[in-house]
């Protein structure tokens, strides 16, 4: 599995870790370090929510609106902090993200600046989104036992202050929830079985679809999951149910990225689904990977 591994990082096929890079983007830009523009403008296939960061980043030191378009996770940390430095700064958003803050899915109350990370780990469904914004922005107290995404922040800032200390920059990765779910993948077709350990709330669409877990133990794991574009629990029945049809309707990519998977040996493709490619959110190669999972198997 090595080999397959280092062929699917070597040609691209595997994101960046889009929670490690927006966490490096928002410690350089409170600190008013260039190189995550730098960064940016070298890459050629970006997710969705590195996009955004990317317009935010571009759009930091004007007094133009900040364009987050539909990332929940670049709009909670941008609104964070105007919240806590009392700017005044529009943000524009767009697409499912309107109907989420429209509907409160998304907290908006200024004084959660002034919360402790255990409360603000309640808030939107038990986001972490929140308590990490906080934590950059130098509030270190660390919960026990925190969750993954939380997790991913300490080890984040560890890596970004250890770093400067030395005079370098801080070092990319790619997304190792993704990888896993790649390598399950490869393995499945390989034998016709899965061998997959959900470690996150972004497993849980994956897991599902490959009956590793059931609806009642992902709403008990992941709660945060009803925040999401969609109601993810329900979205996921609904699309397994409508993969007898031969036509999923989701636009949720990790819905359509599970099924697409799960059922790629049924002949299952992107015209299969009427959204194919709301992956580029998080996989913007997806397509590409499973068009060439016929020579990977071959490695």
């Amino acid at each position: 599995m090595m080999e397959i591994q280092n062929y699917l990082i070597k040609n691209g096929y595997i994101p960046l870790d889009k929670s490690w890079i927006i966490r490096m983007g928002i410690l350089d830009l409170i600190n008013s370090k260039k190189d995550i523009s730098i960064f940016l403008k070298k890459q050629e296939s970006l997710g969705g929510d590195i996009k955004a960061l990317k317009r935010v980043v571009d759009l930091w030191g004007t007094d133009k609106l900040l364009d987050v378009g539909e990332s929940g996770t670049i709009y909670r940390f941008v609104r964070f902090y105007t919240w806590k430095n009392k700017i005044n700064r529009e943000i524009k958003i767009s697409d499912t993200l309107i109907d989420r803050v429209t509907r409160g899915a998304i907290c908006n109350n200024p004084e959660i600046v002034n919360c402790s990370p255990e409360e603000l780990l309640k808030l939107d469904h038990q986001t972490s989104q929140w308590a990490t914004m906080a934590y950059l922005l130098g509030d270190r107290r660390k919960v026990e036992n925190p969750p993954f995404k939380l997790k991913v922040t300490y080890d984040a800032v560890e890596h970004w202050e250890q770093q400067r200390k030395q005079g370098e920059s801080w070092a990319a990765r790619v997304d190792p929830t993704i990888l896993n779910q790649a390598l399950a993948f490869v393995n499945y077709l390989r034998t016709g079985k899965v061998r997959f350990s959900p470690e996150q709330a972004e497993d849980y669409c994956f897991a599902r679809t490959f009956n590793i877990l059931t609806q009642k133990q992902g709403r008990k794991l992941y709660p945060s999951l009803e925040g999401h574009e969609t109601p993810r629990f329900d979205e996921i029945e609904k699309s397994l149910i409508e993969t007898e049809s031969g036509k999923v309707k989701s636009g949720d990519h990790r819905v359509v990225q599970a099924i697409a998977m799960k059922y790629f040996p049924d002949g299952f493709g992107r015209s299969n689904f009427a959204n194919p490619d709301c992956v580029n959110k998080t996989w913007p190669r997806f397509w590409d990977f499973l068009a060439d999972t016929g020579y990977i198997l071959r490695l």
